[in-house]
Formats: structure tokens, C-alpha cells, sequence
């Protein structure tokens, strides 16, 4: 499991626009990375606004944000249109990126369990470092705290 300190592991995840990403295509850049369960749904929603808003400032401070689920790239595409999403959002269907940090897990609701993404967020510096993991992300004020932590590693 990825943690504070380890270098990104190596992955290629399909993109809305098209592309793939690699490790090798962050390499150079501080990265954003949010976990989100669901496209459309009321607190992933929330918390894509809320990058959506904050990209300016990112851009600022040389980062890219990037949204990473299950979801398929159809998904993606609707959810990026329908709320002017400005960044990539990856497909991980496998959950392979995800079981990487350890962030596909075992949630329950109404009394029902079911497997899905804890929200966090990674930021990875421009050397490939992890250097920050947020777990068990409230959204209110989360993007925020990361833009914080982004400002730090300048």
C-alpha cells in the first residue's frame, strides 16, 4: 500500500479526453489526486465544484488536479460536461490504482455492505513523491486545506 513518502507506483488509467496517464506523464508536476466514489452524486459532486472553483488558484501554484473512480469514461464525460469539470477524470474499473492506496474498502450503508472508494485525496510532488494522503475526506473545506499543503511544497 502507497504511503506518505513513497514514490508514485507505477500506472496507466484511461482519461475522459482520450489519453492515458502514466506516472511518467506527472512526472515534473505537483499533482492533486481525489479518490471520489461516484460520479453525479451529491458529496463527489460537491467536492468536483470545488476543485472546478479552485483550479485557478492551483494553476497558481503549478499543480494539476486530477479525479479518479470506478466510473466508466462515458461516466466521466457526462459528469465533466454537465458540471464544466476543467481537469481529467480517470477510469479505474479494476480498482487496481485504488487497492494501491488502499482506499478501496468495504463501506456500509442502511445496513448494507457493499465494496467502494473512501474519498482521499494524494498529492504527489514533482519528483514523484507522495507527500501528503487526506483519508476519510469530509468535503467542506477540504480543497482548501489541500491547496495549503500544495503551497507548502513551492
Amino acid at each position: 500500500m502507497v504511503n506518505e513518502g513513497d514514490q508514485l507506483p507505477k500506472f496507466a488509467l484511461k482519461a475522459d479526453d482520450g489519453t492515458v496517464v502514466t506516472r511518467d506523464s506527472l512526472a515534473g508536476k505537483n499533482v492533486v489526486l481525489y479518490f471520489y466514489p461516484k460520479d453525479d452524486t451529491s458529496g463527489c459532486t460537491k467536492e468536483a465544484c470545488d476543485f472546478r472553483d479552485a483550479l485557478p488558484r492551483f494553476g497558481k501554484i503549478d499543480a494539476v488536479v486530477i479525479g479518479v473512480s470506478p466510473d466508466s469514461l462515458e461516466s466521466h464525460r457526462k459528469f465533466k460536461k454537465k458540471y464544466q469539470l476543467p481537469y481529467l477524470l480517470l477510469s479505474d474499473p479494476d480498482h487496481d490504482f485504488a487497492n494501491a492506496f488502499g482506499v478501496w474498502k468495504e463501506k456500509s450503508m442502511y445496513g448494507r455492505k457493499y465494496m467502494g472508494i473512501e474519498r482521499t485525496t494524494a498529492i504527489v510532488d514533482r519528483k514523484g513523491r507522495v507527500a501528503r494522503i487526506f483519508s476519510k475526506v469530509k468535503v467542506p473545506g477540504h480543497v482548501l486545506e489541500v491547496e495549503e499543503t500544495v503551497r507548502e511544497l513551492a
